[in-house]
Parts: structure tokens; C-alpha cells; sequence
């Protein structure tokens, strides 16, 4: 009778496997709490066209964590993936195209490069016995460094044939999510089957144990970040081939999502344990993250809240499972059973966890079906950056204007980002909004996102700035080139024809840094006695624009004048100036904005070359509802700009 009690229920054991499954896999159950909860909040979350475009968004992500996965199992740290990622994709770009060289041997050398980042990290680290953070912190600054010396600080077009690596196949699946899986299955192979794998993970538990035991271990680690540098190149490639352009600043901040991938997956940061599915997993809560938070119009500023809780409770959650006990903490340390893409787990508890994903998504399927029907029309707009203060005004315009005509408007903030960018137009695409407004990170870069939205019937109208190689219903701008010679015309006139000036530089590769400071060049060739003694980048930033001229007026103490491609970093440039700005130094912005207006007021500030951001914005959204209703729209619609100074700025609105 006893052993009749303790006897199983019919159905216990599967339900019991169920909790296991769950229980011990903390990731995988904040993963499937995820798509519960988006399910739920949006009907536009669980569709064929959105699913795809969440594993393209996590494919750079998983490439480079599956390559971070190596250092962190064996107690490293790579800081240095995302700039090791652009450095290869603008390596491979120049020599194809400003060299020459065949597209393979270029391929090959932009592999290499990564490889070689890798290893002079690993040398560093094994042999110079510094501290990885260290080590790859100061390869982050020299791969940026050199990305963009060699761009000179522009996007370079990529090869055709390997902007391939970016498109489809058949026409639906994404090859970038084809390459991730490629990667993701080397990374479990290399981890579970190899001899490096199972050094890895005594490296990681015992350092010194390991060294004890007869492992090489300085050669064991040039080997680990020369495979981290690998995967940062292949990411590279991947993300270079997706934007159909290399981007010196790209994958910027991309380490920090590959090391949360790493650990979100059940890595121990303090090393020896992680797995490969571990940490496609943790790749893909971020991508599920950002993709639903962008369906259900959630702020850009409070995302970036929500993704650093989030993150925070998906590793909690594993961590208190491991204090726990579950017999599960420790899996994934490397051995040897078990098949290559659990990590040592059974293919039926895989099939478990399929089984229960795919419940979860059908149900959620039925139960919103139809869910994301609006009476309003819904537009998408995608700004470059809410970081400073004219895209801001931009935002303001458009959203005063899409309350007035009654339209849902959804806003995004690519934080400079061109792939993040890419991301959030695909994201309006498969969300089917009627129409997208877009100021793009990079024209060239934009092109394949919009056009994917040409495919789908979607209006798509640029604001600020055009979109290349791809078509746009309506392109409402001022013109950046024009505004340009106009700040050098009146900076000139105020010099007298003489003077010596110093000019503060945007965020390099942008266009409008690239159109401001051409239109400013030319405009100056009617003034020989100007002579410009030095130009920086401060990227469009006050606290730069202050730290880059603080830095020329020690070799330049003797300057007459500044143009700053923006008004942020002429307000930084006042600041460094001091008592000197708007007395005996003339400043000049771009752009208008309040705070810069304020100092043209004061007198601190010469001029800004104004555009009318909030018109921008209003107008924008216009054009989009208007083509959207199937009306007829202007190809370029030009709002003026005027140069502003202390006699008219109180006629002039913004």
C-alpha cells in the first residue's frame, strides 16, 4: 500500500518535468514570461513578419555573445566586440571599394583583422599581465580609433555580393538569422566537443588549478580572445551587410547587450560556467524587449528603464535558483554528454520547452487576433537621436500636429544608432503602421529598412534628412549645405574678412555634420583672409563641444572665431570662452534650438543658422497622412532657414 501511494499520478511526471524545465532555466522562463506578456499587450507582437524580424535584431547581438561566451567562461572580460566589429566591416569595405582588392581576399582580411584584435587583446592579458577590462577597454578605443581613420569618419558602401548576407531567402527567411544559428551551433561545438572547450570552463573554475593540472593556460587564452575576436568580425560583416553600408561609429555599446546576453543565459561572470543556448536565449530577451516595447509605443527614455530592470530580474531569477540548489545550477559547465545545442541537457526536455513556447504563442495568437485594428491612422516616426534638443522639437511638432489631425503617433529615439534604427523600422513595417516618417542615422544606412517598407506598400516620408537608394514619398528638409555657407558668410562679416577660426565638428559619418561643414567650406572660399587653424569633432555634444575647446585654446589662445556644426557645441564653446564669447571671439551655431536662441539674446552667442525643427515636425507628419490616404505629396518639400542673430531673434518662432 505504501509503495501504491508514492506512486506517480497519471500525467505528474510530465507536469513534473515541466516545473524542472522551467525551474531550472531561469532565462528560458523570463524568455517565455516575455512573450506572454507582449502577446498579450499587442496583436501585432505575434505575427510571421514580426517573429523574423526579432531574430534578425538578436543575429549581431547572439554573434558577438557567442564570442563574449568564450572569455566569460574562462573568468575573462571582452570590452572591446563592438569596436572590434566595425573596425573588420570598415576593412573589409575599404578594400574592396577604395582599394580594389577582390571581395574574398577582403572578406578574409577583415576576418583576419578581428582575429588579430583578439590576440593582441589575449597577449595583453596572458603575457602583459594586465587585467582584461583593462586590456580591452584600451582595444575599444584603438578599434573605434582606427575604424574611423580609415573611413576618414564616413559610411563606406559595401559590396553587393556580400550585402547578400543581409537580405532573405526565398523571400522570408533572413540569412543574418541563418548565420546566428551557423554560429550559435560552432560556439556549442567548440564549447561541449573540444579541448579548448573543456579548457575554457578549468580555466574559469581554477585558473591556477588548471595551470597545475598541465593546461597552457597563457595559450590557451590567446586562443579565447582570438575566437572572441573572430565572432566580433562575423558580427561585423553581419550588421555591415544589413545597413549595405560600414559604419565607423556602428555597434557602439553592442559589448555591454553581448556581456548582459552572456549572463542573462546563466553565465557566472566570475567564470566556468555558460552555455551556447544560454546565450542565444539572453540575446533574444533583449531583442523580444526592444520589439515589444517599440509595438506598444513605450517612451525611448523609459525603454532603456524597463530593459535594465528587466535584465536585473532575469538574473536575479537564475541566481536564486542556484542558491536554491536546483540541480540544474550547474549545467552547462562543459561536459561532455548530452547533445551539442543543450549543453548537456536531453533533446526531450528540448522538445518540452518547444512544445511549450509554441502553446503559449498559439494561444496568444487566437487570443489577439485582429486585436491591432485602430480607427486612427497610425504613423511611425524614427528619429536619429532625442539626445539634443532640435530633434526634440522636431518630436514636439510632429506630435502636436498628429494630436490636431487625429493620428497615433509612435516615437523612437535611435540613440545615433543605425542599426538600432534599422531595427525600429522594421519593426513599424511588420507592424503595418500607415506610414513611417524617418530622420535617418545615415542616409545610406536607412535605405534597405525603407525599402523593405516600399515592398510592404508603406509611405515613408524623411525628415530632416533624405534616405539614399531607396524611395521616399516626401522629403521635408532644410538645407544643411545652404545653412553651411550661410553661417560662413555671416561669420566672415563680422571678422571683417579676417580673422583665424577653429571649427567644432558633429558625430563623425552622420550627413548633416558632412553637408554643414561642406557648406561651410565652400561658402568660405570668398574669403581668403580667414584662416581656419583647427578643427575637432565634439560630436554634437555641449559637454564635448566645452572639453574639445578648452583643449584648442591652449594651442590656439589667439582665436577670433568658432562655427559649431550645432548649437549644442557652441554653447559648450561659449562656456570654454568664457568672458571672451560674443566680445572679443564670435560664435556661430546651427539649428536654433531655445538654448541657443537664449544665448543670441544674451549676446554670448553671435548667430545660429535656424532651421525650424517644430515646422519640421508638423509638416512631416502632413506629408505622411496625406500619402498614406493615397494624396498627392511634394518630393522635397524645403522649410527655409534664416541666419539669426541679436536684431531679429525676437521674430523668430522656431
Amino acid at each position: 500500500m505504501a509503495a501504491d501511494t508514492l506512486k506517480s499520478q497519471p500525467g505528474a511526471s510530465g507536469a513534473q518535468g515541466l516545473r524542472r524545465l522551467l525551474l531550472d532555466n531561469g532565462a528560458l522562463t523570463a524568455l517565455i514570461l516575455l512573450v506572454v506578456a507582449m502577446s498579450a499587450l499587442s496583436g501585432d507582437f505575434l505575427t510571421t513578419d514580426n517573429l523574423l524580424n526579432i531574430g534578425v535584431q538578436a543575429a549581431v547581438t547572439a554573434i558577438l555573445a557567442f564570442g563574449v561566451t568564450f572569455v566569460i567562461v574562462s573568468a575573462g572580460i571582452d570590452l572591446s566586440v563592438g569596436s572590434v566589429a566595425a573596425l573588420s566591416a570598415t576593412v573589409l569595405a575599404w578594400s574592396a571599394t577604395s582599394q580594389g582588392i577582390p571581395v574574398w581576399i577582403a572578406v578574409i582580411l577583415a576576418v583576419a583583422t578581428g582575429i588579430a584584435c583578439g590576440l593582441v587583446n589575449g597577449v595583453l592579458v596572458s603575457y602583459g599581465k594586465l587585467p582584461p577590462f583593462i586590456a580591452t577597454l584600451a582595444m575599444l578605443s584603438v578599434g573605434r580609433g582606427l575604424s574611423l581613420v580609415i573611413s576618414q569618419g564616413s559610411p563606406i558602401a559595401f559590396p553587393d555580393s556580400v550585402s547578400h548576407l543581409g537580405d532573405t531567402l526565398g523571400g522570408w527567411l533572413p540569412v543574418p538569422v541563418l548565420v546566428m544559428i551557423v554560429m550559435g551551433l560552432v560556439t556549442a561545438v567548440i564549447l561541449g566537443r573540444t579541448y579548448i572547450g573543456r579548457a575554457m570552463y578549468a580555466i574559469g573554475g581554477n585558473e591556477e588549478a588548471a595551470r597545475l593540472s598541465g593546461l597552457r593556460v597563457k595559450k590557451q587564452k590567446l586562443v579565447i580572445y582570438a575566437l572572441s575576436g573572430l565572432f566580433a568580425a562575423a558580427a561585423g560583416i553581419v550588421l555591415a551587410s544589413r545597413l549595405s553600408s560600414a559604419q565607423p561609429q556602428a555597434a557602439q555599446g553592442y559589448e555591454l547587450d553581448a556581456i548582459a546576453a552572456v549572463v542573462i543565459g546563466g553565465a557566472s561572470l566570475a567564470g566556468g560556467t555558460g552555455k551556447a543556448s544560454g546565450t542565444l536565449i539572453g540575446a533574444l530577451i533583449l531583442a523580444v524587449l526592444r520589439n515589444g516595447l517599440n509595438l506598444l509605443s513605450v517612451s525611448a527614455f523609459w525603454q532603456q528603464v524597463v530593459i535594465g530592470v528587466v535584465i536585473a530580474l532575469a538574473v536575479l531569477l537564475d541566481t536564486l535558483r542556484r542558491k536554491a540548489g536546483s540541480p540544474g545550477a550547474a549545467a552547462g559547465t562543459g561536459g561532455g554528454g548530452g547533445s551539442v545545442l543543450s549543453g548537456g541537457r536531453s533533446p526531450l526536455k528540448l522538445a518540452l520547452a518547444a512544445v511549450v513556447v509554441a502553446a503559449v504563442v498559439g494561444a496568444m495568437s487566437f487570443v489577439n487576433s485582429g486585436s491591432s485594428s485602430s480607427a486612427n491612422q497610425k504613423v511611425g516616426l524614427s528619429l536619429s537621436t532625442l539626445n539634443n534638443p532640435f530633434f526634440v522639437q522636431i518630436r514636439k511638432g510632429a506630435q502636436e500636429e498628429a494630436k490636431k489631425l487625429g493620428a497615433d503617433l509612435t516615437v523612437t529615439d535611435a540613440q545615433n544608432d543605425a542599426s538600432q534604427q534599422a531595427n525600429q523600422l522594421q519593426n513599424f513595417t511588420s507592424e503595418g503602421v500607415g506610414s513611417i516618417i524617418v530622420n535617418p542615422v545615415d542616409s545610406d544606412a536607412a535605405g534597405p529598412s525603407v525599402r523593405a517598407a516600399n515592398k510592404a506598400d508603406i509611405p515613408v516620408v524623411g525628415v530632416d534628412r533624405g534616405v539614399n537608394k531607396a524611395k521616399t514619398a516626401a522629403l521635408v528638409a532644410s538645407d544643411n549645405v545652404e545653412g553651411g555657407k550661410l553661417g560662413a558668410k555671416a561669420l566672415a562679416e563680422k571678422l571683417g574678412g579676417k580673422g583665424r577660426i577653429v571649427i567644432l565638428q558633429g558625430l563623425a559619418g552622420t550627413s548633416a555634420s558632412r553637408e554643414r561643414g561642406a557648406g561651410f567650406a565652400a561658402g568660405l572660399k570668398a574669403y581668403p583672409g580667414i584662416q581656419v587653424v583647427a578643427k575637432q569633432p565634439a560630436d554634437f555634444d555641449r559637454t564635448k563641444g566645452l572639453d574639445v575647446m578648452t583643449n584648442l585654446l591652449q594651442a590656439h589662445p589667439d582665436v577670433d572665431g568658432v562655427f559649431a556644426e550645432n548649437d549644442e557645441m557652441a554653447l559648450g564653446a561659449i562656456k570654454a570662452l568664457g568672458s571672451r564669447a560674443g566680445k572679443s571671439v564670435a560664435v556661430i551655431g546651427f539649428d536654433g534650438t531655445p538654448d541657443g536662441l537664449k544665448a543670441v539674446k544674451d549676446g554670448t552667442l553671435y548667430a545660429s543658422v535656424a532651421q525650424q525643427p517644430t515646422e519640421l515636425g508638423r509638416i512631416a507628419v502632413q506629408n505622411a497622412l496625406k500619402a498614406a490616404e493615397g494624396g498627392k505629396v511634394e518630393q522635397t518639400v524645403k522649410v527655409p532657414v534664416k541666419v539669426v542673430t541679436a536684431e531679429n531673434v525676437d521674430e523668430f518662432s522656431g
